[in-house]
């Protein structure tokens, strides 16, 4: 029987515990899992991408069937590439099915062949996103147990410069 190959595809800025969760979980089902960062020339990443597959990597690399990769594009472009028969996607909250949902969709009109398998997060992580994650480390707040210790401390080595700032301007507008 030919092995099942899976992309994981996301932007991954950063890298959250709840994803690292669905790597987990995504790998026990699945023979191949490539966890796949897009390159968006829309947005504007805290972290390049060579960060981003640095922290995967890191974090993954005990798992002999968890590949990291980059790509551009169509990701159903990229799943022929690659070879993948299945596209692993989280989904937190009715707001996020509905989005996904369409992009399924989409996925199936673009390439018939390829199947998306939704997971939910475990309960822990269930409300946790990137979004969320920068919004709070950008504000100063804490990130400990969202993110792997890797990721917290580039974090913070990263917005220090920008809290820096902030507080400084603070002092002058108080003075």
């Amino acid at each position: 029987m030919k092995p099942v190959i899976a992309i994981y595809p996301g932007s991954f800025d950063p890298l959250t515990n709840g994803h690292l969760d669905l790597i987990e979980r995504g790998a026990k089902i699945f023979d191949e899992l490539i966890v796949a960062i897009l390159r968006n020339s829309e947005k504007e990443p805290l972290f390049s991408v060579e960060e981003r597959l640095e922290f995967i990597r890191a974090m993954t690399g005990k798992r002999d069937n968890v590949r990291v990769d980059s790509f551009d594009g169509l990701m159903v472009d990229y799943a022929l590439k690659v070879g993948a028969t299945a596209v692993l996607r989280g989904i937190r909250a009715i707001s996020d099915y509905e989005y996904e949902l369409q992009m399924a969709l989409m996925n199936r009109k673009l390439e018939p062949r390829l199947e998306t398998v939704f997971m939910m997060p475990a309960e822990t992580y269930s409300y946790l996103s990137s979004r969320l994650v920068r919004e709070v480390a950008m504000l100063g707040g804490s990130v400990r147990g969202l993110v792997p210790e890797l990721v917290e401390k580039k974090l913070r080595e990263k917005l220090a410069p920008a809290r820096a700032r902030r507080t400084q301007s603070k002092q002058a507008i108080n003075e």
